[in-house]
């Protein structure tokens, strides 16, 4: 983590707290990309965030992420590592736009969802159906354009996959053999709130380190924060020798 953004993240900390879970994944997106506009952010695949904020966590924390999962079958708790910077490259922009499905006489072409329209679909009664309404482009059957949620269960589930083998990163899902009794366990991986937790945990620690070096040597905030995480580790260890 460089001394030059400690200040920055701490100001993202602060904002996040009295924020939802989509709009501290904003905060991070925008750390990741310092200088882009929201509205451009929230318009990108959801894959190229995921990457994103994959990327920021390896410049932050390093590349190790510590997982603990609990076994669905027998419920031990299992930890493993994961590899941010092979995440960040397994993740990314999809390949196309858009897809085009075609199924029992449906044509149907289908927008590639942005983290924008995730983020509105989870806010309405009907997620999927709002999603729908947002993503799809034209539907025709059998040379009748027909509205979106017209579209039967099975074209809807065609168009799921379509838009996950077209956006793969968009869910980074786990799938992890219990060493105990060997049962397979799937879980989805949320960056953004795994990001999240380890930021809040480094904020509230580098807050007890200004408390106790201000204390100690009667130095502001801004000076404290300027020092090199090493210097600082240093100036505390001084505190507690005397």
């Amino acid at each position: 983590m460089t001394n030059t953004r400690a200040a920055e993240l701490l100001t993202t900390w602060e904002t996040g707290l009295a924020q939802a879970p989509s709009g501290r994944a904003l905060l991070l997106h925008r750390a990741a990309r310092p200088g882009t506009g929201g509205e451009t952010l929230s318009a990108l695949p959801v894959g190229e965030r995921e990457a994103d904020l994959f990327a920021l966590r390896r410049a932050l924390f390093g590349e190790r992420m510590q997982v603990r999962l609990g076994c669905s079958a027998c419920g031990e708790d299992m930890e493993f590592d994961l590899d941010a910077g092979e995440l960040a490259r397994s993740t990314g922009a999809p390949s196309e736009p858009s897809v085009q499905v075609a199924e029992d006489g449906w044509e149907i072409e289908f927008r590639v969802p942005g983290v924008a329209d995730l983020t509105a679909a989870a806010r309405h009664p009907d997620p999927r159906r709002a999603l729908l309404a947002r993503c799809v482009v034209s539907a025709v059957r059998d040379g009748v354009d027909v509205p979106a949620d017209a579209l039967p269960e099975t074209v809807q589930r065609r168009l799921a996959e379509a838009a996950q083998q077209a956006d793969p990163g968009a869910d980074v899902t786990l799938n992890v053999n219990c060493p105990e009794c060997g049962a397979a366990t799937r879980a989805e991986l949320d960056i953004a709130s795994y990001l999240w937790t380890e930021l809040d945990a480094w904020a509230r620690d580098v807050l007890l380190d200004v408390h106790l070096l201000a204390t100690a040597y009667g130095w502001s905030e801004p000076e404290i924060l300027a020092l090199s995480p090493l210097r600082r580790r240093y100036y505390l260890e001084l505190c507690a020798d005397v």
